[in-house]
């Protein structure tokens, strides 16, 4: 990437009012990155291992069966999404097949598409990578595997792009990689936002907290200026609560206090910049609330177990 613009994706994320979870896509580098379809009939079934990524599957014909260590198998029927985090999982006709490894169908360039014994069963997946080693901030708050039903009322954005989707794929036309991308990203923020109507705010840890009224504008009063010297008691006066309450709220919920959340924040926008950015250490430092380069150094260095100007030669192959 050109040192320019390097320079412009820090000020740029540091200066626009994201939403939170705007945001932390955006800095993280989330993008759908391979997406995968399986026509199949008869019986099947097919495992894949865990990686550190986001994942979703959606079904467009047919029915399936989701199966995930220590949970029970999900059916999924068509117009149905399943996120899945960074577990091991299969996917099968019959919930008592024993799967074999699908990675071999999709194994090699240009192989996206994986044909078994016909198409009553039509589904499409997509993987989701995030930029160089900040995936854990959002997989650590999200659940390992959660499905989204197509009857639920929040899904009908989702059938939309679903139908879209299928469209396209049938279509085979020009353009037609650039579309199946940009609604690939689109239905995973979608596919997000309907599990969290589903599921309802109380539930749904740090999504949930993005839902709460209360919680929600201290949570984006805090992402618009990280660099700002966030008191709890100014946090609370945001959302409108006591300080007490909101601490106790906030990391009920969260799963950690405000002020390690904004900590936590801070050095990951600060690590994607360092290996992103042209912005010297000193600058990155600044720009995410450290006034000393020291106490940023001591404190990325207790976070990562690296000192920041190493991270950023390494990255970039200094």
């Amino acid at each position: 990437m050109h040192d320019a613009t390097r320079s412009r994706k820090l000020s740029r994320t540091s200066r626009i009012g994201l939403d939170p979870l705007s945001d932390v896509l955006d800095v993280l580098g989330a993008a759908v990155t391979r997406r995968s379809r399986i026509e199949a009939a008869g019986d099947w079934a097919l495992s894949f291992p865990s990686v550190d990524r986001l994942k979703f599957v959606a079904l467009l014909r047919g029915q399936t069966w989701i199966l995930v260590p220590d949970q029970p198998a999900q059916r999924l029927q068509a117009g149905d999404v399943c996120l899945i985090g960074p577990t091991n999982y299969a996917i099968a006709s019959d919930p008592a097949l024993t799967p074999t490894d699908g990675r071999v169908l999709y194994d090699g360039p240009n192989m996206d598409v994986a044909r078994i014994s016909g198409d009553d069963t039509i589904a499409i997946g997509g993987t989701v990578t995030f930029a160089e080693a900040n995936a854990d901030f959002l997989l650590d708050m999200l659940p390992s595997f959660n499905v989204i039903p197509h009857s639920v009322s929040a899904s009908g954005t989702v059938t939309t792009l679903l139908t879209l989707m299928s469209g396209e794929i049938e279509r085979d036309m020009p353009g037609r990689e650039i579309v199946d991308a940009r609604l690939a990203d689109i239905l995973l923020v979608e596919a997000i936002r309907a599990h969290a109507a589903q599921v309802g705010p109380r539930d749904m840890g740090w999504l949930g907290a993005l839902l709460d009224p209360r919680l929600s504008r201290a949570l984006a009063a805090l992402h618009k200026d990280i660099a700002h010297a966030w008191t709890v008691a100014e946090l609370a006066g945001i959302a409108g609560m006591s300080r007490a309450a909101f601490s106790a709220d906030f990391a009920r919920r969260v799963g950690q206090p405000p002020l390690s959340y904004l900590r936590t924040w801070r050095l990951t926008k600060a690590r994607a910049a360092l290996v992103q950015d042209a912005a010297t250490v000193a600058e990155i430092a600044n720009a995410v609330g450290y006034q000393s380069q020291s106490a940023f150094s001591q404190a990325f260095r207790r976070a990562f177990g690296a000192s920041p100007k190493a991270v950023a030669n390494f990255r970039r192959g200094i």
